[in-house]
């Protein structure tokens, strides 16, 4: 009782406004950093955190590498007073307390039959928002069901905000359509290649920002150019043996080609070319660049692992990377199976000069003087995005492509994903440029399906 006691009188005494965050594990896993990101407030781990974090130590995933640098973290600070009143986490910031388990209440044991570590979380936080007086307790979590399960208890629940974006309209409109535009202002941009003042233009606008100029006879695709605050024309390309179908995929192959731009962000629904068109761009620019990296996420299905899965680890992972062996399939039948195009690309994938790889499998991998594209990129957290991009060695260049409406992870969504994190932190930045694509060009019939089911 006595140590019950001092942790309560220690509750009493805080400010009205510190809150008290419970954590699931999913949180965590999604950003090992995150108790850092909670200000004043203070954290509390259920301990059937710890023993869940314990599963995920092993492997080569990001979600496994979290779990250790998490545990890392805490064996760092880890004293005494973490199973007590907590530890301090640093200046301006709350305290970290792990809380041990707690009996499931009459309405918990009415409501939930089963002894889940969900459940036993729901049961420490139902626990400290009946002892802590004055200080609201919130359950963090990622896991939207079990959301639902605490606010059906009268418990406060949130998803983890952090790294969310709040206005997606801004990712989702990149490209700016400016009308009545004088037709001489566009004949000029056709008769110079030092482009024309932005100022003309009476708007503000981003680096890297796609413009379409319609006058009224006239139209150009353009660009606006942050360093020299210049409006340049851009015109169609065509990147072995892919030729740009609409303003959208001249706009994402522009930003491909260019060298001075070192990220790019393509999103938008499936059949728009995205992967098609990093990858066609890739095999462009190939004397530019010792290696060609075409990675995705592997999203085993039912949430098992692929060590489930019969074979060995080619004929594991064989299915997961076929949709990027079908974007190089594309590219290589524009030519004859005895051109020198067609050859040259067979080759490169015999020297690994072109790998096609699950992204887990580029850990140690020299990112040094590198085209990377990143498919399905809507699937990674933003702290992987992260993790990927600071790898990047000189003369590097990152693509990540997806489509941020069809997520497969369940922790994941159109606010919170890497994705939609990457193109709007980068935004306005003069080495990144970002392309929605809306329009589909597989076929009519794949365009209405993506539209209307």
């Amino acid at each position: 009782m006595l140590h019950l006691s001092i942790i309560l009188s220690n509750y009493h005494t805080m400010s009205k406004n510190i809150k008290t965050f419970v954590l699931d594990t999913n949180v965590l896993l999604h950003d090992f950093k995150c108790i850092y990101n909670f200000q004043e407030n203070d954290i509390v781990l259920p301990i059937v955190v710890l023993e869940e974090l314990d599963k995920f130590k092993k492997g080569n995933e990001q979600i496994n590498f979290n779990a250790r640098e998490l545990a890392r973290e805490l064996d760092r600070i880890a004293g005494e007073q973490l199973f007590t009143t907590g530890v301090k986490l640093g200046k301006g910031l709350g305290k970290l307390r792990v809380e041990t388990g707690k009996p499931f209440s009459k309405q918990m044991t009415e409501s939930f039959t089963e002894d889940t570590p969900d459940h036993r979380i729901l049961a420490i936080a139902e626990y400290l928002f009946k002892t802590i007086k004055g200080s609201p307790v919130i359950l963090v979590s990622k896991d939207i069901n079990l959301r639902l399960k605490a606010k059906s208890l009268g418990l406060q629940a949130q998803d983890y905000l952090s790294d969310k974006v709040m206005d997606i309209e801004v990712i989702k409109k990149e490209v700016d359509i400016l009308s009545n535009i004088d037709d001489d202002l566009i004949a000029r941009l056709y008769q110079t290649n030092s482009g024309i003042p932005a100022n003309e233009l009476k708007a503000k606008f981003h680096p890297n920002q796609y413009l379409v100029l319609k006058g009224a006879n006239s139209s150009a695709l353009a660009y606006y150019d942050g360093g020299t605050e210049m409006i340049h024309r851009i015109d169609k390309q065509r990147a072995y043996g892919i030729e740009p179908r609409n303003s959208e995929q001249t706009f994402s192959l522009d930003a491909l080609l260019r060298p001075e731009i070192q990220l790019v962000a393509l999103t938008g629904k499936a059949g728009t070319g995205k992967t098609l068109l990093a990858l066609a761009a890739a095999l462009q620019q190939e004397k530019s660049y010792e290696t060609i990296f075409l990675a995705r996420p592997i999203m085993p299905l039912a949430n098992r692992d692929l060590g489930f899965l019969p074979g060995d680890v080619n004929e594991k992972i064989g299915p997961y990377m076929l949709p990027l062996f079908d974007n190089l399939t594309v590219i290589k039948n524009r030519f004859k199976s005895q051109s020198r195009e067609y050859m040259h690309v067979e080759e490169m994938l015999k020297t690994e000069k072109l790998v096609i790889t699950p992204l887990a499998y580029i850990r140690g991998r020299s990112l040094s003087n590198a085209f990377f594209i990143v498919d399905e990129a809507q699937n990674l957290t933003p702290h992987e995005i992260k993790t990927i991009i600071t790898r990047a060695g000189e003369g590097t260049k990152f693509v990540f492509t997806g489509d941020i409406n069809q997520i497969d992870s369940p922790y994941l969504d159109i606010k919170s994903n890497g994705l939609t994190y990457l193109s709007d932190k980068m935004h306005g930045h003069e080495i990144f440029a970002h392309v929605n694509l809306d329009k589909g060009e597989r076929s009519p019939l794949a365009e209405l399906a993506s539209d209307i089911l």
